[in-house]
């Protein structure tokens, strides 16, 4: 699905809102017929953070987006954005975000696609500033249409800081994106947020979150399941990960051994999860042919399946 930018009048520095959280939100509730898509969701960001916001499809991620953005009214809870409504913070500059609809005119130059946005505005950031703090200033001429897929999401982020909002909010930014796209894009955003601007985003890429992110919010079922700097997320789920290459690996066998809680055969190459990773790597390396033996920490994809996982959030 292409992504639009959704910009708000002219962007203050998120000082001039006080010092009041960037988004302070309680008890948030959301229905759609009975499906309750956001399920007492309370959630404090601090200006100047960069978090995370990750959850399966269907977790409610989008919709709490969209009552963060005023697009949306919860059927219970209170939310501010910095220290007023989400309508009011949009009709006074202090946010920006890139979402997952619409598209762009083609048949524009990137410059010209810029400056149309900006004259919506009564006093934007200048074209050519923003152009070069999204990269993309020597492709001012480029016609939209003949934009690569990263340059594109590039051309949304320099929109959306057009009006300079304290807030960003960015929902799945590189999608389509190949990788070197992708971690040009995020060295971007954070360049941008050095300079104080809080920045929220909703990514499948796991290893985004995981680079990126200074703290991850993790959503399941409607609600918060997990809320912390990305380290404490990773401990969130005891034991390590043994890997080895082991030909003719048994998983039966594998499964059955003491304190092991899930086992992957790829080929050769063996993936075991496991609370003892000590007495594992002594078995496998003095009585199985196992060579090439590495420990590890649970990374955040195992903490993501484990939280989000049909029941582990009820």
């Amino acid at each position: 699905m292409e992504s639009t930018t959704l910009t708000t009048g002219r962007g203050k520095d998120a000082a001039a809102a006080g010092p009041a959280s960037a988004i302070s939100a309680s008890g948030l509730v959301k229905s759609f017929g009975r499906v309750r898509a956001v399920d007492e969701v309370s959630l404090h960001v601090e200006p100047g953070e960069v978090v995370a916001f990750l959850g399966p499809n269907g977790a409610g991620k989008t919709t709490t987006i969209d009552v963060i953005l005023g697009l949306s009214q919860p059927d219970e809870g209170e939310i501010t954005v910095f220290g007023t409504t989400p309508r009011s913070a949009i009709a006074r500059g202090y946010v920006s975000a890139v979402l997952q609809t619409g598209g762009l005119l083609k048949d524009l130059t990137v410059r010209e696609t810029v400056e149309l946005t900006g004259s919506l505005f009564a006093d934007p950031r200048p074209a050519d500033e923003v152009l070069e703090r999204a990269g993309i200033l020597d492709i001012g001429g480029r016609m939209v249409g003949k934009c690569s897929g990263g340059q594109q999401q590039r051309l949304r982020f320099a929109m959306a800081l057009l009006s300079d909002p304290g807030l960003l909010i960015l929902d799945e930014p590189t999608t389509g994106m190949d990788v070197e796209g992708r971690r040009s894009f995020w060295q971007a955003i954070r360049t941008d947020a050095a300079r104080g601007r809080t920045v929220l985003f909703a990514t499948h890429y796991l290893e985004e979150a995981d680079a990126y992110a200074d703290r991850i919010v993790l959503m399941s079922q409607g609600r918060i399941v997990a809320d912390g700097p990305t380290a404490e997320i990773k401990n969130l789920v005891a034991g390590r990960v043994v890997r080895a290459t082991l030909p003719g690996a048994d998983a039966v066998a594998l499964a059955a051994l003491p304190e092991v809680t899930d086992v992957e055969v790829q080929g050769d190459r063996v993936s075991i999860r496991t609370s003892d990773s000590d007495t594992l790597a002594r078995h496998l390396l003095t009585t199985t042919p196992a060579h090439d033996v590495e420990i590890s920490s649970q990374n955040l994809e195992s903490v993501f399946l484990a939280l989000t996982s049909e029941g582990a959030a009820s």
